[in-house]
């Protein structure tokens, strides 16, 4: 007996391997997939659509968003205008600005030194003969206080910077580094407070005004450290 393979075709094309024995009968295998077993469904009838369980429309969760936007951002501006909001004042170095205009050979009025708390908020300076000059001052307790030096008559000074119709009040000696021997003291309606002086030399026909709304002796404390000379002095 031959145990060997033997390989060949049969009528349908397909491979056929024979051994030597009984022979095998072929069955013909399909290539598409078994036929499903059980009743046959009947292709007109549908199962009925299960409905979901949350059935909300686009509509209605947009409108539900817009509502919660508009609650959040009525709360933040509710907090805003109701919370106490810092005030940030800007802090300047006018003792700098003073030395920059010195190196210039251009003689403006400063204090030397201020009290303590206090705070340079702003400086200003216009050219011209002679020029224009101010420091913005901010106490310890958030009062203002003013320098301007100007050659312009006390009046429009005052109409500018505190009332138009300023009430004068006492002539008053302070102590000063300017040869200031007397000062006019003015007062405004809102409680605002100003002294001005008619300048000696080097300032022929300029006007100093110390103006605001921190208190006479504030002002006044500022006043005695005014001075013209050089920085580096201080």
């Amino acid at each position: 007996m031959d145990d060997g393979w033997t390989t060949g075709a049969g009528p349908s094309g397909r491979a056929i391997i024979t051994a030597d024995g009984p022979p095998v009968k072929m069955i013909h295998v399909s290539d598409q997939p078994p036929a499903a077993s059980g009743p046959a469904s009947d292709p007109g009838s549908e199962q009925p659509e299960r409905p979901s369980r949350y059935n909300r429309s686009f509509g209605g969760l947009l409108g539900a968003m817009v509502v919660t936007v508009v609650f959040v951002g009525g709360y933040v501006g509710f907090r805003a205008l109701t919370r106490d909001q810092p005030e940030i004042v800007e802090k300047v170095d006018y003792i700098a600005a003073v030395g920059e205009l010195q190196s210039a050979d251009v003689q403006v009025v400063y204090p030397c030194s201020i009290p303590e708390g206090w705070r340079a908020s702003s400086t200003a300076f216009k050219r011209g003969e002679p020029p224009r000059w101010g420091i913005g001052f901010v106490t310890d307790d958030d009062e203002f206080v003013g320098i301007r030096q100007e050659a312009t008559g006390v009046d429009d000074l005052l109409d500018t910077y505190v009332d138009e119709q300023p009430v004068h009040g006492d002539e008053v000696s302070l102590p000063n580094d300017l040869g200031v021997e007397t000062w006019d003291t003015w007062s405004d309606s809102g409680g605002d407070l100003a002294w001005s002086a008619e300048l000696g030399p080097p300032f022929e026909g300029q006007t100093l005004l110390i103006y605001g709304s921190a208190s006479a002796a504030q002002q006044e404390a500022l006043i005695a450290e005014l001075t013209a000379g050089p920085v580096a002095d201080c």
